[in-house]
């Protein structure tokens, strides 16, 4: 993509689907082929299962660093894989219209969700602050919304809050439904995370994914490395392979692999669509809960699995 001046008049933008093709970009949704379709939401799901991760992924890392430190440190290794690949293939500066927007992802998705839901695990199990990510398809749907004008259907509607009205129902009963100090913390990863998305949606319309957060990684790297230096200095280190493992997947895997395909399917598919898949993403974290940290998995989790299984139906066959 060529940068172009501010002062220049807005164009459509051809920008390239997952099959090769191109097409003029639209921020309302999908237009694409039924294999581009398809392509998209695979790429979305993908995005998806690499988040679900990310809280047992902190659990691990929260053994061996600080919750600033992990954060930081996270930022910065994330910070040098994108800027490596930025440099490697030579992708010119985006142009300045499209920095503010990338602001936006830089605070809400590289620094703002990591920061908050890091610090809330801190006192919270993954089961308890799995209730973000169970309500924040229906909060990024409000956003999109307002951000941009889409009109989702009223089914669809019924259909995400039927859907987030389950997670958060079972995850709720999950933590025995006592509210901590660490609630405030989420509410506020799920608004920022929420306008993360969005923006990064919209933008990665007009950009490929991947330089979408790969540039909002860069930007924070300023910030970053002197406060991963300062994090690092107050706050003890235990390196263990639980710690290191966590470590390198909230960088590479959760901050940066994952965005990179998870804006690719929003892009193709529309916002609204994109994040009712996140429906799932809770499950799958209690999965993992159990797998990778030995957490108990209650018998309701298959019936709140087949109900959120049929909301995700409804919502990607429902006119977004």
């Amino acid at each position: 993509m060529r940068a172009q001046s501010s002062a220049t008049a807005p164009t459509p933008i051809a920008v390239a689907t997952p099959n090769g093709t191109s097409g003029t970009s639209r921020t309302g949704g999908t237009g694409g082929t039924t294999g581009t379709v398809t392509a998209g939401t695979l790429q979305a799901a993908l995005g998806v299962v690499a988040f679900s991760l990310t809280f047992p992924a902190t659990a691990w890392g929260l053994e061996g660093f600080g919750a600033w430190s992990l954060v930081a440190v996270r930022s910065v290794l994330a910070a040098l894989i994108a800027g490596g690949c930025l440099l490697a293939l030579r992708v010119p500066v985006p142009a300045r219209r499209h920095w503010p927007g990338l602001a936006v992802v830089a605070a809400g998705v590289v620094v703002g969700f990591p920061l908050l839901s890091t610090l809330a695990l801190e006192t919270s199990t993954t089961a308890h602050a799995a209730v973000v990510v169970g309500l924040l398809p229906l909060t990024t749907a409000l956003f999109s919304a307002l951000r941009m004008g889409t009109r989702p259907s009223r089914t669809f509607w019924a259909a995400a809050l039927a859907g987030a009205a389950a997670v958060a129902a079972f995850t709720v009963r999950q933590s025995g439904g006592a509210l901590t100090t660490a609630d405030l913390y989420l509410f506020g990863a799920l608004l920022v995370c929420a306008a993360g998305y969005t923006e990064g949606g919209r933008l990665a319309r007009l950009m490929p994914g991947w330089q979408v957060i790969g540039w909002a990684l860069v930007l924070c790297l300023p910030l970053a490395v002197p406060a991963a230096a300062v994090a690092l200095s107050h706050e003890p280190v235990h390196l263990t392979a639980h710690s290191v493992a966590g470590l390198l997947w909230v960088s590479a895997g959760s901050q940066f692999l994952g965005l990179v395909v998870w804006y690719r399917g929003m892009a193709v598919i529309g916002i609204p669509k994109a994040s009712q898949l996140q429906l799932a993403q809770p499950l799958l974290t209690l999965v993992w809960s159990v797998l990778l940290l030995g957490e108990h998995l209650t018998v309701a989790a298959p019936l709140t699995a087949a109900a959120v299984l049929v909301c995700i139906a409804v919502t990607q066959r429902a006119r977004g």
